[in-house]
Formats: C-alpha cells, sequence, structure tokens
C-alpha cells in the first residue's frame, strides 16, 4: 500500500512528550564554561571601556572577553563577524563582552558586575526620519557586509538598484518595475490607496538561542547548535575565524522552534570564545536577552495604491516599501515585501520601489514568510476596498485576476503549478463564506489571499540498505517540523519498502551529503527530492544484486511485501533484509547497496493560502475576538496529511499573533518595553479559535511525488483576513499591525466622530 498520503505520527514526537530530546542547552560537556551575555543599556553610544575587575573577583568566573578578544579573522563580514560591539554601541542589548564562568550562576553573577563605559550618541529610532537626508547617522562605523539571508528563505529576483537619497542611513533601494503603472493607474475607474505599519516581531520560539562549541585534541573546532542551516554556518565560521573548512565540524542540534531565526547568532561567540580559551564554551541565550539581542522580525511601513477597471479588471499597482534593517547588514525583507506586495495577481504594470533602512534597533532576521504577512496586509485590505468601491465580491474580483500555471511573477519565474484559484474556490463553498451577509451586528467574516515563491538551493542525500534489511537516510537537514516523515514517506514509496523499515539521520558536516538552509518552504521540495533519487538508485541496486543471485534480468524483478521477487512467480522471492546480509558479509561479490542523489533545482515551486476569519469587534473596548477561522491551503500533494495540517494550523495561530497580539514595542530612548512573555503576547489555545483546514493538492511537477514546502504560505494572509473581518464587523479599515484594543478602538472613536461608515 503506498505510504503516499498515510497520516503517520512525528517521528521526534514521542521523546519530545517525555522530556527525553536533548537540546543544546541539555547535552553533558566535561569541563563546561557557561558563557553569559553583557548588554549595552543606550541605544546609541560610543564605547569607550568596559571594565571587567569587579566580575573576575566573582569566585568561578574564569574570563571576561571583549571584541578585541576574540580570534577573529581581518575585515570578517557581517553581524557574525561583529559578535560584540567594537568601539560603537548600536542598540540597546547589543552584546558588549562576554563572561565565562565554571557555573551558570557565577557566569550571571559575573556578567551583572561588568561596567560598561559610553559616551551618549544620538539615536536614531523613527524609520520615516532615520531616511531623511539630515538625519543623524545610526552608525559612525562601518561594518562589511556578510551573505545575505533573504536568498535562503526565497528572496526575489528581477530587481534593480534605484537611485538612494542622500540619508546615511539608507542601506539598500531597489526596484521592481514593468510597464506604465502611472499610465494604469490614470486608466483605471477605481484607485485606492493607503499606508500600512507593521511592527517588529519575534519568532516566539521555546528554545532560546543556544550554542556549544569545542576543540578536538587535533585542534579541529566542533560547535553544535539549534542551526538551520549546518553547512552554511561551518562556511561563515571559516570565514569570520579564518579558519579552513576541514578544521571546523558544525553537528545540528534538535531545534526547539526557530521559524527563521536560528541563522548565526550565538555560533560565532561560542566557537570564539572556545577557540581562545581552549574550554568547551556554551552560550544560551536568556529569554529577555533573546528578545533583545536576536534576530526578529522587522517593522515597515508599506505605501501601495492599485487600480482596476469598471468590470474588476486590475490594472497597475505601485508603492513603496520600507523596511527597518536595525542596525546591522545581513538581512533586509523589503524586496520580498516589494514583489509581495503585487500578490498572487496578474498586473497590466506595476513599480515597486524597496527601501531598507538602518536604525538604532538590534538587526533583524527571517521570520517564517519573511516579509510576507506585511505585504499581504496591505494589498488584500486594499482589494477588499477596491472590490467594495467597484461593487463587486471581494472573492469573484480576485478570482478574476488571479495567477494560474503559465503566468509569470514580478521577478520572471514562471509558475508551472499554482493552486491559488483552487484555494479559493475552496473557501467560496466554505460555510464561514456562505453564512457571511445573515451575522448579528459586530460581527464580520474577512477574505485574504496569500502566497510565497518558494526558495531554492542545491541538496543531497544517501540512502543505504543496512544488515538488517532497512534503509537509513542521511540528509543535513534540519528538521523542525517533521520534515523526517516525509523523507521517510518518500524513500519508503520509491525503494518499495514500507515506512517503518526506513531510518533518517541527520549528519554533520564532516559526514553527511551538501544541504541548504532549512527555511523559505523548499525542504521537501529540495531534500526530499534529493532522497527520491537516492532511493531509487538504491533501489536499482537492489535489484541487480537480486538479478544476480535469481539469475533473473532486474526488470522482471519486483519489490513488495519486504521481498524481492520474480514477476509472477512470489514464490522464488528472497527477503530484502537477506538481500542486505548477503551483501555486506566477507567475501561478497556485490556492491554495498547504497544510493545517492542530488537536486538543484531551478523552478519554484509556489504556494498559496485563503483564509476566512471569523471576528466580532467589541464597540466599547475594540477588542477583537476570532470566533472562528478556515484556511484552503495548495500543498502539491499531501505527503503526510497530519503534518500538513500541523503546518496549515500552526501559521494560522502565528498568523493572528501578527494580527491582534505581537509587537516588540521600544520606548523614546529605544529601550525594549516588551522583552520577556509578560509583556510581549503570544497567541494561546485560549484565543486561537477552531481552525477547519481545507487540503488542496495541485502537484508540483518537480517535487517527490508532487509535494511542495507547506511551512510559509499558511501565515502569510491571516492579518488581512483578521483585518478584512474587522472592516465588515464595524466598518472601520486598521492600518496597523497587530490590531490591538486601543487601536481598534480608536479607529471607531474616529469613524463616530466623523459621522462616516469607516477611518
Amino acid at each position: 500500500m503506498s505510504a503516499i498520503g498515510q497520516t503517520r505520527r512525528r517521528r521526534d514526537g514521542d521523546p519530545k512528550v517525555r522530556g527525553a530530546t536533548r537540546y543544546t542547552g541539555d547535552m553533558p560537556m566535561h569541563g563546561l564554561l557557561h558563557a553569559r551575555l553583557v548588554l549595552a543599556a543606550e541605544a546609541h553610544a560610543r564605547l569607550t571601556g568596559v571594565d571587567a575587575g569587579a566580575a573576575l573577583d566573582v569566585p568561578g568566573v574564569v574570563a571576561v572577553l571583549t571584541a578585541d578578544d576574540l580570534p577573529l579573522a581581518p575585515g570578517a563580514a557581517g553581524r557574525a563577524g561583529t559578535p560584540l560591539a567594537r568601539g560603537e554601541i548600536l542598540w540597546s542589548g547589543q552584546p558588549v563582552a562576554l563572561v565565562l564562568a565554571e557555573t551558570e550562576a557565577a557566569a550571571e553573577d559575573g556578567a551583572d558586575l561588568v561596567d560598561v563605559e559610553t559616551e551618549p550618541l544620538e539615536a536614531v529610532l523613527d524609520l520615516e526620519a532615520a531616511m531623511a537626508d539630515d538625519a543623524p547617522a545610526a552608525r559612525l562605523t562601518t561594518i562589511a557586509e556578510g551573505e545575505s539571508e533573504a536568498g535562503a528563505h526565497g528572496g526575489a529576483a528581477g530587481v534593480q538598484e534605484a537611485d538612494s537619497p542622500a540619508s546615511p542611513n539608507v542601506a539598500a533601494r531597489q526596484r521592481m518595475a514593468q510597464g506604465d503603472a502611472a499610465a494604469g493607474l490614470d486608466a483605471a475607474d477605481v484607485v485606492v490607496s493607503g499606508r500600512f505599519r507593521t511592527s517588529w516581531v519575534h519568532q516566539g520560539y521555546l528554545e532560546t538561542q543556544a550554542a556549544l562549541a569545542w576543540t578536538e585534541p587535533d585542534g579541529e573546532l566542533v560547535v553544535t547548535s539549534s542551526t538551520q542551516g549546518a553547512f552554511s554556518a561551518r562556511q561563515s565560521l571559516a570565514g569570520i575565524l579564518g579558519l579552513p573548512l576541514d578544521r571546523i565540524r558544525v553537528r545540528p542540534a534538535p531545534i526547539g522552534g526557530a521559524f527563521g531565526g536560528k541563522l548565526m547568532v550565538p555560533e560565532p561567540l561560542a566557537a570564539a570564545a572556545a577557540l581562545k580559551l581552549r574550554r568547551p564554551v556554551r552560550l544560551a541565550y536568556g529569554r529577555s536577552e533573546d528578545f533583545a539581542a536576536a534576530n526578529p522580525a522587522p517593522g515597515q511601513i508599506i505605501d501601495l495604491e492599485v487600480g482596476a477597471t469598471r468590470d474588476g479588471k486590475l490594472t497597475a499597482v505601485r508603492g513603496t516599501i520600507v523596511a527597518d534593517r536595525g542596525a546591522m547588514t545581513d538581512m533586509g525583507v523589503e524586496t520580498i515585501s516589494a514583489m509581495l506586495c503585487a500578490g498572487p495577481y496578474n498586473w497590466q504594470a506595476h513599480d515597486l520601489t524597496a527601501i531598507g533602512v538602518f536604525t538604532n534597533r538590534v538587526g533583524c532576521g527571517a521570520y517564517r514568510a519573511p516579509g510576507a504577512p506585511p505585504a499581504a496586509f496591505a494589498l488584500e485590505s486594499l482589494l477588499d476596498q477596491l472590490a467594495d468601491r467597484l461593487g463587486l465580491d471581494p472573492l469573484e474580483l480576485r478570482l478574476a485576476n488571479v495567477a494560474e500555471a503559465g503566468d509569470r511573477s514580478l521577478d520572471g519565474q514562471e509558475f508551472k503549478s499554482f493552486g491559488a484559484r483552487e484555494c479559493l474556490e475552496a473557501v467560496r463553498e466554505h460555510p464561514l463564506w456562505q453564512r457571511r451577509g445573515s451575522l448579528p451586528e459586530g460581527e464580520g467574516v474577512g477574505l485574504a489571499l496569500g502566497f510565497w515563491p518558494g526558495g531554492l538551493e542545491p541538496a543531497a542525500a544517501i540512502c543505504r540498505l543496512d544488515a538488517d534489511g532497512k534503509l537509513t537516510i542521511v540528509t543535513a537537514a534540519a528538521d523542525m517540523s517533521g520534515i523526517d516523515n516525509a523523507f521517510a514517506t518518500i524513500a519508503a514509496e520509491t525503494f518499495g519498502v514500507g515506512e517503518d523499515a526506513v531510518r533518517v539521520t541527520t549528519g554533520d558536516t564532516a559526514s553527511a551529503p551538501f544541504g541548504g538552509v532549512s527555511g523559505g518552504s523548499k525542504v521537501t521540495y529540495t531534500f526530499g527530492r534529493a532522497v527520491e533519487r537516492a532511493a531509487r538508485e538504491a533501489r536499482e541496486r537492489l535489484l541487480n544484486v537480486a538479478s544476480a543471485e535469481l539469475e533473473i534480468a532486474p526488470e522482471d524483478l519486483e519489490v513488495a511485501g519486504g521481498e524481492v521477487r520474480p514477476v509472477g512467480a512470489p514464490q522464488r522471492a528472497i527477503r530484502i533484509s537477506e538481500l542486505a546480509s548477503r551483501t555486506l558479509s566477507f567475501g561478497s561479490p556485490h556492491e554495498p547497496i547504497e544510493g545517492y542523489g542530488s537536486t538543484a533545482q531551478i523552478s519554484r515551486a509556489p504556494g498559496a493560502a485563503a483564509h476566512l476569519s471569523h471576528v466580532r469587534v467589541d464597540p466599547e473596548t475594540g477588542g477583537v475576538t476570532v470566533l472562528a477561522h478556515a484556511i484552503a491551503q495548495d500543498v502539491g500533494r499531501a505527503l503526510n496529511p497530519a503534518l500538513v495540517e500541523g503546518q496549515m494550523h500552526g501559521g494560522t495561530a502565528q498568523g493572528l499573533g501578527w494580527a491582534l497580539l505581537e509587537e516588540l514595542a521600544y520606548d523614546e530612548n529605544g529601550q525594549l518595553r516588551s522583552g520577556s512573555f509578560a509583556e510581549y503576547t503570544l497567541p494561546s489555545a485560549e484565543l486561537v479559535p477552531p481552525i477547519d483546514t481545507l487540503i488542496v493538492e495541485v502537484p508540483a511537477p518537480d517535487g517527490p511525488f508532487g509535494a511542495k514546502g507547506v511551512g510559509e504560505p499558511p501565515v502569510v494572509a491571516v492579518p488581512p483576513a483578521v483585518a478584512n473581518a474587522i472592516a465588515a464587523a464595524s466598518g472601520v479599515r486598521m492600518r496597523e499591525l497587530p490590531m490591538t484594543p486601543m487601536r481598534v478602538w480608536e479607529a471607531l472613536r474616529g469613524r463616530d466622530l466623523a459621522g462616516v461608515g469607516s477611518a
């Protein structure tokens, strides 16, 4: 029976539920030194000195390291090359020193006693003001740019550099344009526009940033961490430490949540300290340190206008997307947002400018579909307004313009398969949409469609048959979402055995074949294809061995029921375990039954998800209650429906956090006011309504058995679906995330004072 489409439990579920999984912070190590960060207080200042005398007097404290103490290569680039402040403090919470001690308590006591000496500088905190020609510089020193993380998550291609203003804080200015957008808007019968703001948002993972590093007796540096990309981490560490690749080994550990944020944050410090002190070092961020010094999603300002003809044909989209890059250079989501501000629709023309801006905030990073929720919030809100102005059904307006197979995205990539239309058609028949016109006063249903282009990165896999007759799959993929289950399903289906006869293991950079970063909704699409090819090659070798043993041509054999047997003569079958034993023995005439598979996908497999959200708005308090939610997502092919639905549920829950709750709030001095889970609110079980999941399958031609990545699409369109539901319930259009009770109340009050139906 086919393994494809069968619901199976997560392979890592049992040990995680029992608490048996060992994360980086749990791993024992003889002679371990515990590291604790010393964080800057000011948002911007000259760093004039670090007094570690009192800290070194604490019993158990071994060393206090500053930037000058770290064995970094000259010119080390990016945030990884500047793990501690050197000469200038760029944000409140920037690591300034690292205290190392025999115990965690001693390290924490020592960190509290380190005196950081500074001279205050003017902080740049307002994103708009930072772009002015006469704005003070957020950075007086220059940090060499490292390799951008955006590409690993499906960063936009096809952009061109645009003229930048004279502001010292504009890090990048790029433009995506085709056709005459101004003429398209002039020709439209209706044009709507708006300014949209979104806040800094933390990934909200349970396990904080953590890394463990040590040197082997031969001098090899070993780093184990909850990294999303072992090979990427090794290459980056080699560059900043000035070491050859074969002197660094990265061992990926189980990940306690990442969502894009576990990429080279603690690893440089742990590795450099281990090299400096020649002792094992573990750096595990505390929760407040993680909020202040990790790499959250940035705040954005999006100015967007769209036009359409009277019959609902979209003409043009034009806008400016400004993203806060914080103080560092490594990640910019503005180009991704710019591309996604056109959504999964066909336009006659587009003109979108993306601007990345430095401020005195923490450097930003990736968070599930980086840049996509803000873009969808802006576009999908305007499309609802457009439909209202035209007197059209908002779902039908989208259906009339949605991209399909054969169309191209803004970066020129052809949609070889695309299920956005099917997702819209699925929610059109859903009861939430059907009864939207008969709801009580103060309730409404909102619709939104989002998509994710999908990332591309080479990957490889090994499949071998062991002496017990079971397969072992070896990759470098970091398993964050049960991807090992997908690999087992793919290998089992390809090889011809049951899924329980497949083991999956993650190798380190010295033993595993190359693999890219786990992110961008590309792991199943890239690694999975490599696993499929490796299993196919191993199957061919198995048939060759069986052919020699049975003296029957390979093409006359089949694999079924744990056996290899002649077609039509099952009585002559040989158990796979027996063939494995005969092969892996002294004097065997057979080659080991192994397969190697690799892939370098060149065509994307974009995913889409349509959302319906049913909300109630309290006119007295502005409180928004989500009563029910439905999502229809194109998953290509559901290898394991349970895991696919888990991603749909999780993405929707995180989208509700974007929409209503989550915000890294800073005061006028750049101090973080929501630096713990007491102030930073995540969607809890009691706040997340029942979520109806509708799996749509439009197979991806280049994916394993038609599968594609499913992690990013479900989060994208949740905020605009909730915003459109609020508008349906109350008549007010929200323009800022999160849509907190205070912001909704103020919008309602503005509506009432103006005496009109929207604000």
